[in-house]
């Protein structure tokens, strides 16, 4: 059996199409898009087009609603320390959750520790999900930003994010979401969800590494993260990564065309793969929800044993799965996601991330479950 990559999470294979779009872009249409010749003005014109691309892919009214980063960890940090920092004269209260993104958390560490800001913590329940009366409970008079990730990026639980920003606008509030996870997997519109600043990285859908990007609505004001030119409309520093925004923006036309196909693809691998699982193994549990889950996410653990040795011995069958997320890989410690719905020691560190992609087959599914039941066999066998 070939290599079965199921972390596709954690990054996923730039798509052909994309690949061909960008190779122009590095030794024929080279030029600084800053530059006022005729040739950085070819350059900056295709920048311009992947920037609409990228606008059209989360149903922005406005191209120059798009900043592009170096990818969604930077796009956290703007947006967190951009707005904070612009907005510090109105209050210093930042409402989050205690399942986000590590970006988000260090963000909002940095902004507690050297600005004087207060952070507040939301919990979550046993399937992850935020109660929006509980935000209502927790806004004060000085809230000036709250930051709801759209998706979980290890158990998959899909907030109620436009019910959430709902209630920021009312209260006049600043509303931003880490919708890395959901972009390639479920339709984004930034205007019904409400949201006024929204991260997203290229490589989460079949896009090229080292780009992302973060919308800004219209009226937002952020302090830049990045000293230096006036590039990106004075937000974000630096020559712009053309090449890269051309991957990213050949990457959000693709998904636009096949979003509907795809999620059909990746719900029914989804489903197949769960109710195998559990026709096959006892004493196993599913974190996160059934419904509400992002369609590529199967977080799945097994009693009483360790997500290292099961990963290890996945890999010797060339299957490439996932602990919690890329991010906190190699930690051995159970992720503050799980620990945050609460689940049972037996469980928590037998967890493990399968992530699906639309290249991904039933006929593979069937075999990581073949691999799966020696693998558990064997290491209860040792116990």
């Amino acid at each position: 059996m070939k290599n079965i990559y199921l972390d596709h999470a954690a990054t996923t294979p730039a798509a052909e199409e994309v690949i061909e779009a960008m190779k122009p872009f590095y030794n024929e249409i080279y030029a600084n898009p800053a530059s006022s010749h005729f040739p950085g003005q070819k350059a900056a014109a295709a920048l311009e087009d992947a920037r609409e691309s990228v606008a059209e892919l989360i149903g922005a009214k406005k191209a120059e609603e798009i900043v592009f980063t170096a990818g969604g960890t930077e796009a956290d940090n703007l947006a967190l320390k951009g707005a904070a920092m612009a907005n510090s004269e109105e209050g210093k209260h930042i409402i989050t959750t205690a399942v986000e993104h590590h970006a988000v958390l260090k963000s909002c560490e940095y902004l507690e520790k050297h600005l004087g800001f207060e952070i507040t913590q939301l919990g979550v329940d046993q399937e992850g999900f935020v109660n929006p009366q509980e935000l209502k409970d927790n806004i004060r008079n000085d809230t000036i930003l709250i930051s709801v990730m759209a998706a979980n990026n290890e158990i998959g639980t899909i907030q109620p994010i436009k019910e959430l920003a709902a209630v920021a606008r009312e209260n006049n509030i600043i509303f931003h979401t880490d919708a890395v996870q959901i972009a390639g997997q479920l339709k984004i519109d930034v205007n019904d969800m409400n949201v006024d600043l929204l991260s997203l990285s290229a490589h989460k859908f079949n896009g090229p590494k080292g780009i992302g990007a973060l919308f800004v609505r219209k009226g937002i004001e952020l302090v830049p993260q990045i000293s230096g030119g006036s590039q990106e409309r004075k937000r974000r520093a630096g020559t712009a990564n053309l090449t890269a925004a051309v991957g990213m923006g050949k990457a959000a036309e693709i998904v636009s065309t096949n979003l509907d196909k795809k999620i059909t693809k990746l719900c029914s691998l989804q489903d197949y793969f769960i109710k195998e699982l559990f026709s096959n193994f006892d004493e196993i549990k599913l974190n996160g929800p059934r419904e509400q889950r992002l369609p590529a996410n199967v977080n799945i653990s097994f009693k009483n044993l360790d997500a290292e040795s099961i990963l290890f011995n996945l890999s010797l069958n060339n299957i490439a799965a996932a602990a919690g997320s890329a991010c906190a890989s190699g930690s051995l410690s159970v992720s503050h996601v799980l620990k945050e719905i609460g689940l049972k020691k037996e469980y928590a560190k037998s967890a493990v991330r399968f992530s699906l992609g639309f290249s991904n087959t039933k006929e593979e599914i069937d075999y990581v479950v073949q691999k799966l039941k020696e693998i558990i066999e064997r290491l209860k066998s040792l116990q």
